[in-house]
């Protein structure tokens, strides 16, 4: 049969976080693109449409989707068991930015590099993808991009302990842009300003706020706290997950941390700076969806 090569654009979206050594925790989300190259199969086809969008998009929302993303030879990282089974200990120990957890195995993507790049995360999942494909497909390409914004945005990373699916995971994220209307104008400067407020932050909920002696962590990583740690933990579905983040690089909301929330959230905030202006926020999770709120 005759090669042949069979495309989708916007397969899924990828929303998930990974550690940096000079940014911390990152939120991400990227646009996943697909070419298979291959044979025509018995269908005329190289791969049925549906197969593509149901099969594959699961294996990548699989592989790295909600996840937080290791760069496993990175000398700022360690990976350790935990007491708890199936649960792992990770500490990152960059300098300013110590980062410590607990979470189940499953809350994590290792990938055998020392940075989490485009190339990094694409190489890891087209080797994942191409186990799985039937013989007549002889290779895939992915392409990785991030949404083109026209405006600000911010990296959050986050948990929401109350959800069954893998959004519990402690630490996973996104890239969001944001929209704010003031008195029925749009304000780029407040725009701008929550984007760098909460560039490269992680949000956690004052309810899962706990105290140093509740907190499981690895031995390495109490020997290492600093006095600006704050600790966070909760039982979800899949486990119990803890986080240790230093105060630069957090902010405690007091509310979950799902996107009509964190909308509200923002909204409050400038009413309470503001009584007498009226705000629209439309805050986004990722990419094409989100949340308004009205004060």
């Amino acid at each position: 049969m005759k090669n042949m090569q069979l495309f989708v654009n916007d397969l899924t979206v990828i929303d998930f976080s990974y550690l940096c050594s000079n940014r911390g925790v990152v939120g991400e989300s990227w646009i996943v693109d697909v070419l298979l190259s291959g044979d025509l199969n018995a269908e005329s086809m190289v791969l049925d449409f549906g197969i593509v969008k149901k099969q594959i998009k699961a294996i990548i929302d699989d592989a790295v989707d909600h996840k937080l993303v290791l760069p496993m030879t990175n000398t700022d990282l360690t990976v350790s068991q935990s007491g708890r089974e199936q649960h792992v200990f990770v500490d990152f120990m960059v300098n300013g930015n110590e980062l410590f957890l607990q979470s189940p195995e499953q809350a994590f993507a290792q990938i055998d590099t020392a940075e989490i790049t485009v190339e990094a995360v694409t190489r890891y999942l087209e080797v994942i993808i191409k186990q799985q494909l039937p013989e007549n497909v002889q290779n895939i390409t992915l392409t990785l991009r991030a949404e083109n914004i026209d405006g600000f945005y911010y990296h959050y990373t986050h948990g929401l302990k109350k959800h069954d699916g893998n959004c519990q995971r402690i630490a996973h994220g996104h890239r969001s842009k944001i929209t704010i209307f003031e008195n029925q104008m749009r304000s780029i400067v407040l725009e701008k300003n929550w984007a760098k407020r909460w560039q490269d932050i992680y949000l956690a909920s004052s309810v899962d706020h706990i105290n140093q002696d509740q907190v499981e962590l690895s031995g390495h990583a109490l020997t290492n706290l600093q006095p600006d740690h704050h600790f966070f933990s909760y039982y979800a579905p899949q486990g119990r997950f803890d986080i240790a983040v230093r105060t630069k690089h957090l902010e405690i909301v007091d509310c979950d941390s799902t996107v009509e929330l964190l909308a509200d959230y923002i909204a409050r905030q400038l009413k309470s700076q503001n009584p007498n202006n009226e705000y629209q926020v439309v805050a986004y999770e990722g990419v094409g969806k989100g949340a308004i709120a009205n004060v």
